[in-house]
C-alpha cells in the first residue's frame, strides 16, 4: 500500500513539473507578483510574451518592454488603466464601435485619440468631432 502510494505521488510530482514546464516563465510570474486570481488581461499579456518575447509584445502595444515587465510584476504605476485597453484590443481581440470609423479594436480607438489634430486631413476632423462625446473616450 504505502509503495502504491509513493508512485503516486511520484506521479502527481511529475504531472506538476510537466504542467508547469508548459507555462511560461511570464505566466507563473504574475501568478506570484499577481495572486491565485490576476485579471485575464495581464494573463493574456504575460501568455503573448511567453510566445513571442516582452520586446515583441511591447511593440504591438506601442509600449516599452520596461512598461510590460512593470505590468507583469505589478509594479507598473503608469496609467494602467490605458495600457489593460492595448492589452484587451490586441491581444484579446476587443472592439468598441466608433461613430465615424465602425467596428474598431480597442487599440486602435486609444491610437485615434492619441493622434495629433490635424485640420487639414477631414477624416481626423470627423474623428475630432465624435470623439468629445462617445462612450468610448478616455481621458489624457
Amino acid at each position: 500500500m504505502k509503495a502504491t502510494l509513493e508512485n503516486f505521488v511520484a506521479r502527481g510530482m511529475s504531472a506538476q513539473k510537466a504542467v508547469d514546464g508548459a507555462t511560461g516563465q511570464n505566466v507563473l510570474m504574475v501568478r506570484r507578483k499577481w495572486g491565485a486570481n490576476p485579471p485575464a488581461w495581464i494573463l493574456a499579456l504575460a501568455e503573448e510574451c511567453d510566445r513571442t518575447g516582452q520586446t515583441k509584445a511591447a511593440q504591438r502595444l506601442g509600449k516599452s518592454s520596461a512598461v510590460v515587465n512593470q505590468a507583469l510584476q505589478n509594479k507598473y504605476t503608469g496609467r494602467m488603466d490605458l495600457l489593460e485597453e492595448r492589452v484587451r484590443g490586441e491581444f484579446l481581440r476587443e472592439t468598441v464601435a466608433c461613430p465615424v470609423l465602425g467596428s474598431m479594436s480597442k487599440r486602435d480607438c486609444i491610437d485615434h485619440q492619441a493622434r495629433k489634430y490635424s485640420p487639414t486631413n477631414p477624416m481626423r476632423v470627423k474623428l475630432r468631432r465624435a470623439c468629445r462625446t462617445c462612450p468610448n473616450r478616455r481621458e489624457p
